[in-house]
Order: C-alpha cells, then structure tokens, then sequence
C-alpha cells in the first residue's frame, strides 16, 4: 500500500485523494486520537511523510484486517511502546558495551597469558 511520495507537507484534500478515504474520515482518525497532523497558520491540517506512514498502518489494520478503531487505537499504542522499549535497550546495550570496554581485562598475565572478560556479576549459567 506504500505510495511513491516527496518529502514534505499534504493538505488534507491531497492525502484524501491519494488514498481514496473521504476528508472525514481522516478528521475522524484526528478526532480519535489516531493521527495528529501539525497546523499551519491558518488552522489547515497538515500531514507529513511520518503521519502518511501512519495512516497507511491504519488503513492495512481496517481495510484489509478488519480492525476497528478501538483495536487499532490499541496496536498504534503497542507500536509505539514497542519502538520506545527498543530504543532503550538500544541505549542500555551501547552504554554497557563502552561500559566494559572501559573496564581493566581482569587476569591478564602481561607474558602472553590469556586474558579473561570482564566478570558480570549475579549471572548464573547453568550446563545441559
């Protein structure tokens, strides 16, 4: 369903036709918290590449899953927790790995012995 776009700002009657939804049904995704385009000055609904996105997700989950709205407001809001999660453990992976490589090799002999990882603690590994 992903539709060849440019970057940049779509009115509502542009994003209307190019998906072939009426301009109320977008306003009614706007009214129930399933879009939030941005406001020019004066007040027209502006949508970006990231709303687009978005909508598309909406419209996969109504028109060819046959969600509801209450379910779809549910899957956006796991979609969301879910990215944030990944971000975080991201985050907390990148930060323990400069974490150990700032930490002293422990056991290194300094005569060709073999040096030993860092040592994570309360990690229980148990064999077959």
């Amino acid at each position: 369903m992903a539709k060849k776009r440019s970057k940049g700002v779509y009115m509502i009657s542009s994003v209307s036709e190019q998906y072939g939804i009426h301009p109320q049904t977008l306003r009614l995704y706007e009214r129930e918290g399933l879009l939030t385009p941005s406001r020019s000055d004066g007040n027209t609904r502006l949508y970006t590449d990231e709303d687009l996105e978005r909508l598309e997700v909406i419209l996969q989950l109504t028109r060819e899953l046959g969600v509801n709205l209450a379910g779809v407001e549910i899957i956006l809001n796991m979609r969301d927790k879910m990215a944030a999660m990944q971000a975080q453990i991201e985050e907390f992976v990148t930060r323990l790995n400069v974490e150990l490589a700032n930490q002293p090799v422990v056991g290194e002999s300094g005569r060709g012995g073999v040096g030993l990882i860092p040592v994570v603690r309360g990690v229980v590994v148990k064999k077959g």
